[in-house]
């Protein structure tokens, strides 16, 4: 492990890479599903809902891209992915067979046209057959290093790179594995149903076999933040309703201060936002074995309730101020409400969308790895997430119990218009955004 972020980024990812390159050369020999760049008009042709019911499906195409603003449903596949050197157009070649993909699982349609051809393998794996769109709403970003890796300007696109995209700092108590950090692009697939996000993803890397190689998946069940107002709030695996101050997507001032990137940067940003994951690994083991008020101190809230330890329902006001009768703090100096506030943290805000996860035990120890993977969206992490973590990381009495162990930034594009593909504006020079005539 390393304890920093610049550790994923140098000789380990240079190693992944080379294994990489190996791995895209043996699947060049064996592909079977045709050209795997240059076909994505072809899947970017009208969509056809197939009898899926309405409520089933969040439209793909759209001003901002979906999974962010979207109400979380209640499953996740992640993926980072690594690029093989090609390219500037290829990449571009690459989102628009994405893209249309993309809007086609996204109306419960497999992820091409049908290959009835029976020496060829199918085009999609098939596993979502039958199932229907289940809220899939399927989000891209790209990481630091498609823009620049090791002082290469790798595509030709180190001018395009954001101020915002800087690689995050190392924060205090890190442990990461660069083996699942970073990334050259993202993909977040949110659904109803596991299978569907599992499968989206799944089809993406498919279809770029060659293209791109998976770097690291996570898979996450349960959200942990409720992103609109209609959501009630989800429990932690710590048992704690989390996210409670979240804010919402129908806070639409709130969104368009705190997460939509706006004229400060690049224009083929513009509407698009940007997403930090962190994986958190909890000691579930120690947690469980804390007292009550041990736990409910952590957080500065009510296990039961999820009120403040100054109110008696979930949605009470937080009085940082109150004390008791022997003038002690009755919100600890360092419980994680506290420290996380905004108005301790110059009301910096962030909106959340993480999700837990559960892997396996550890032969060694015969602990459990499982925790939170945190995902959160804003209009710049610079100022936003890199400055609260570091707060956090300092002062907050949960970090007694949690670790951090992956980290990844991304850039994540304004949403596209039917026949466009996400992305655009970073290869297609435009008068206006993606919206405008």
């Amino acid at each position: 492990m390393t304890d920093s972020t610049e550790g994923c980024n140098g000789a380990a990812r240079r190693l992944t890479r080379r294994r990489f390159l190996a791995g895209a050369a043996a699947a060049a020999g064996a592909a079977t599903v045709g050209p795997v760049l240059g076909t994505g008009s072809a899947l970017a042709a009208g969509l056809d809902p197939r009898g899926s019911r309405s409520s089933d499906m969040v439209p793909f195409f759209g001003r901002h891209q979906a999974g962010i603003a979207t109400a979380a449903p209640n499953y996740l596949c992640f993926a980072a992915f690594d690029l093989a050197p090609q390219r500037k157009s290829d990449i571009r070649d690459l989102m628009r067979l994405w893209t249309g993909a993309a809007a086609r699982m996204t109306t419960g349609q497999p992820a091409g046209e049908p290959n009835t051809a029976e020496s060829r393998a199918p085009i999609d794996t098939g596993e979502a057959q039958g199932l229907p769109p289940s809220r899939l709403t399927i989000t891209f970003g790209f990481g630091p290093t498609m823009f620049e890796l090791d002082g290469e300007d790798r595509f030709g696109l180190r001018s395009k790179m954001p101020a915002a995209l800087q690689p995050l700092p190392a924060f205090e108590g890190d442990q990461l594995e660069p083996d699942r950090s970073d990334g050259d692009i993202c993909v977040q697939a949110c659904a109803d149903d596991p299978q569907v996000a599992f499968h989206a993803v799944r089809n993406l890397g498919r279809l770029a076999l060659g293209s791109v190689a998976m770097r690291w998946q996570q898979l996450g069940f349960g959200r942990t933040a409720s992103t609109t107002r209609r959501q009630e709030t989800a429990r932690n695996l710590m048992g704690f309703k989390d996210g409670t101050d979240n804010l919402r997507s129908d806070d639409l001032k709130g969104m368009q201060r705190f997460v939509w990137a706006g004229a400060e940067g690049p224009k083929w940003m513009e509407a698009g936002s940007y997403l930090v994951a962190r994986r958190i690994e909890i000691s579930i083991d120690q947690w469980d074995g804390s007292a009550l008020r041990e736990q409910e101190h952590t957080f500065g809230r009510r296990k039961s309730t999820g009120a403040p330890l100054t109110g008696t329902s979930e949605y009470d006001p937080v009085d940082l101020k109150a004390v008791d009768a022997s003038g002690k703090l009755i919100i600890p100096a360092d419980a994680h409400i506290r420290i996380a506030a905004p108005s301790n943290n110059e009301s910096r805000r962030i909106l959340r969308r993480g999700y837990s996860f559960s892997e396996r035990v550890d032969p060694s120890t015969g602990l459990l790895d499982a925790g939170l993977f945190f995902i959160c969206f804003q209009r710049d992490p610079r100022t936003q997430f890199v400055p609260l973590q570091r707060n956090l990381s300092r002062h907050d009495h949960l970090n007694r119990y949690t670790t951090h162990t992956a980290s990844a930034l991304f850039a994540v594009p304004p949403g596209a218009r039917p026949g466009g593909f996400v992305g655009a504006g970073l290869f297609v020079r435009q008068r206006g955004s993606a919206f405008e005539p």
